[in-house]
C-alpha cells in the first residue's frame, strides 16, 4: 500500500469480502475502473473503490441487477428521486415475483397433497399427468 492511499488488487478484494476475480468481473462491466498498470509494478486502486465494492455487493442483495446497479452508480447522490423511482421499480418486481412463487408454491402443494391421497400413485403420477396437460 502507498501511504495507505492505493490498494493492489489482492488487497482490495480482501478489504471488501470479495475475492479478486469478483473485482475483475466488476471492471469489464465498468463497475470499477481499471487502473493503468504502471511499467514495473502492480495497478493500484484508490482506498475509495472499498466502499464502491461493498456498495455492488448490498445493491445486489436487494436484489439489483449490475446493470441497475450502473445505473444507481451513474446517479449517485445528487439525484436521489430518481433512484427512488428505480428502488420503487424494483419493489414492485420483487412484489410481483414474491406473487407469483407463492402461486407456484400453491400449485406444487396441491399436486404433492394428489399424490399422497391417490392410491393409484404407483400406476400414474398425478404430478406428471397434471404437467402434461
Amino acid at each position: 500500500m502507498k501511504n495507505n492511499l492505493s490498494l493492489t488488487i489482492g488487497k482490495l478484494a480482501a478489504n471488501s469480502d470479495v475475492n479478486v476475480e469478483t473485482i475483475r468481473y466488476y471492471q469489464r462491466m465498468n463497475l470499477i475502473v481499471e487502473p493503468p498498470k504502471p511499467a514495473n509494478g502492480f495497478r493500484t486502486y484508490p482506498i475509495s473503490d472499498i466502499d464502491r465494492v461493498k456498495f455492488i455487493k448490498r445493491a445486489q442483495q436487494l436484489g439489483f441487477t449490475l446493470k441497475e446497479i450502473q445505473e444507481l452508480l451513474a446517479l449517485g447522490d445528487q439525484h436521489c428521486q430518481e433512484v427512488q423511482a428505480l428502488a420503487k421499480e424494483k419493489l414492485e418486481k420483487i412484489e410481483s415475483h414474491m406473487k407469483d412463487l407463492k402461486a407456484m408454491r400453491k400449485a406444487l402443494k396441491t399436486l404433492i397433497s394428489q399424490c399422497e391421497t391417490d392410491e393409484n400413485s404407483d400406476v400414474h403420477c398425478a404430478i406428471i399427468e397434471s404437467l402434461s396437460q
